[in-house]
């Protein structure tokens, strides 16, 4: 195996739905399915389901519990309040099915791999304007902010929230990489946060950007 390629254990919450990920993964070069008796650290988890059920769960636990932290869900049928709850019980990538291209697949895994993790645009887009509004008309004109993390702080996970990775938000900001890490690394910290994904939705929930 290359030392490039990264590993991922495909599971699914039913045999069909599992073949058809492990096909669309086998033959890309950028990855390498293993099954999980590999190390989970430099592995990632990839869970497919039809829905975000009791199933689903129970999947993403046993996953976990056998030490992969670094995970990718894909679901046909996920809520915007499903997203963020799987993000909250430790998945760091979260995609619907109907838009997992074979491509979509590797760059979820690739993200995962480089702990930027990735949710949908169009989730974190009707987020980002529900909280835009509260603070433009309810904040601002009683002179409230909303508070919890600095401006810097609020810049950099909005960044993160669009998508952009390590690089081009240090690029944007004209920081350096370990500065932007450095950020990343206080706010996952103080508010005992898994990784990125958690760390915007939990800003996003609680109103922080």
């Amino acid at each position: 195996m290359s030392t490039n390629r990264i590993q991922v254990l495909a599971r699914a919450t039913d045999p069909i739905l599992q073949n058809g990920v492990q096909l669309a993964l086998r033959t890309r070069p950028e990855v390498w399915l293993v099954d999980e008796d590999a190390d989970p650290v430099r592995t990632v988890a990839l869970v497919a389901a039809d829905r975000f059920d009791e199933r689903t769960t129970r999947l993403l636990k046993a996953v976990q519990g056998k030490g992969f932290t670094r995970v990718v869900l894909v679901s046909g049928e996920l809520a915007d309040a499903e997203m963020l709850t799987a993000v909250e019980a430790g998945v760091c990538a979260v995609a619907r099915r109907a838009d997992s291209t074979p491509d979509a697949l590797v760059r979820l895994v690739t993200a995962a791999a480089a702990g930027e993790g990735a949710l949908p645009p169009d989730l974190l887009g009707r987020l980002l304007n529900r909280v835009s509004r509260l603070q433009r008309h309810v904040l601002e004109p009683r002179g409230l902010q909303l508070g919890g993390i600095t401006n810097r702080e609020g810049e950099v996970l909005r960044l993160v929230a669009s998508g952009l990775s390590t690089q081009e938000i240090a690029d944007k900001l004209c920081y350096s990489q370990r500065t932007v890490k450095s950020i990343l690394h206080d706010v996952t910290n103080r508010f005992q946060l898994r990784n990125r994904a958690h760390a915007v939705a939990y800003a996003l929930r609680e109103g922080l950007i």
